[in-house]
């Protein structure tokens, strides 16, 4: 029963991991997720950017809709008119086809080394945190020059760790990512560690020649 009780009242801590951030970065990283998480970690992005504690952020995207649509002219578009042209013009896209954390952090390690950034804030949902700086640490452990990274987690709507049981979404998610965390901590990153893809830094001003 203790166990029990012990879980409900920590079990949702052990999946946040933030750190302090610093007063000035070179470039924040907004990583891929649901429609609900990108609408939040974007947002959590662009006030550390109105903010000024960084100058550039960088998105990470696919190449194209399920309709074959650029996702980068999109994307771009939707900031000019939300955001404006000069906000607009400080975001970039990483256009890669990963499909997990670990190929991500690799498809955007190469984005970064495109443009030399070395101090990163990466942002990403509350609930990912923990799992995304373990990866990312990993990532980046070998880098030299070494790059410094930051977590800041933001809370999307799928999850919050205070009294996660009480709502169906978020014991979902807790169950989901608790396992992931189990699994890489008693198996490491696993077999698919030696897969990579490829990364691509898409600018404002070539976002109509983007990767498709």
């Amino acid at each position: 029963m203790l166990a029990i009780l012990l879980l409900l009242r920590y079990g949702g801590e052990l999946l946040v991991e933030t750190d302090p951030l610093p007063a000035r970065a070179q470039v924040a990283v907004v990583l891929n997720g649901s429609a609900r998480g990108m609408r939040a970690r974007t947002a959590g992005a662009l006030q550390l950017l109105r903010r000024g504690v960084v100058n550039k952020l960088i998105i990470s995207i696919p190449p194209t809709t399920y309709w074959g649509e650029s996702v980068p002219d999109v994307a771009h578009r939707y900031f000019e008119k939300q955001e404006g042209s000069l906000t607009a013009d400080q975001i970039l896209f990483c256009v890669t086809k990963a499909d997990s954390t670990l190929t991500e952090a690799g498809a955007i390690g190469q984005c970064l080394a495109s443009r030399d950034w070395r101090e990163v804030i990466i942002v990403t949902s509350n609930y990912h945190t923990r799992r995304a700086r373990r990866i990312w640490r990993a990532a980046t452990r070998r880098a030299r020059p070494p790059i410094r990274v930051w977590m800041d987690g933001v809370a999307d709507g799928s999850f919050q760790p205070r009294g996660w049981w009480h709502e169906r979404i978020y014991a979902k998610t807790w169950l989901l990512e608790t396992t992931k965390l189990a699994w890489e901590s008693i198996f490491g990153l696993g077999p698919w560690k030696s897969r990579s893809v490829k990364g691509e830094l898409v600018p404002p001003a070539n976002v109509a020649a983007a990767p498709r």
